[in-house]
């Protein structure tokens, strides 16, 4: 009897350590989640896009994400950047006879894009997440930014004495 109290009492102190931890893991993993997709043009994964950069020529890719975000993460190859609170100041240098599409990190900001400019007529046919195109197995651009201009002059004059 007391060998079988012990284990109880045992198995009891191990699920009361273990329980928090999984209630804690399953938190973290909730709050590290994408947000939900809440826009009305459609969030268009890896295989869509591929098949519109396949035809460069009718597409123009507009990435809402701020120069820190596009060098961090990366971007697609080729696109046109503003900042998502730019946009609507921004509408003269859309074309609006190519196809459209959207990106910020998880969609949330091109999806509110997208919608903007379906609004004002412009083709808009989705919009994407440059993390979920990643994540989907697609390979993102990564731009170097500049080195600061001191270090550069510094590099700079070490050339010319050599």
């Amino acid at each position: 009897m007391k060998k079988s109290a012990t284990l109880l009492f045992a198995s009891l102190l191990l699920s009361a350590a273990v329980l928090p931890a999984t209630a804690q893991t399953a938190e973290t993993a909730k709050a590290h989640a994408a947000p939900v997709y809440k826009a009305k043009t459609p969030k268009l994964n890896k295989a869509q896009i591929d098949q519109l950069l396949a035809a460069p020529e009718q597409l123009v890719i507009i990435d809402l994400r701020r120069p820190d975000e596009l060098t961090k993460i990366g971007g697609f190859a080729v696109y046109l950047s503003i900042q998502a609170k730019d946009l609507e100041q921004s509408l003269a240098f859309i074309p609006k006879d190519r196809k459209i599409v959207t990106v910020s990190n998880h969609a949330g900001r091109a999806g509110k894009g997208a919608d903007l400019l379906a609004s004002k007529g412009y083709n808009v046919v989705g919009a994407i997440g440059a993390q979920d195109y990643e994540a989907e197995g697609g390979t993102l651009a990564r731009i170097s930014p500049p080195a600061p201009k001191k270090a550069a002059e510094k590099t700079a004059q070490t050339k010319t004495s050599e």
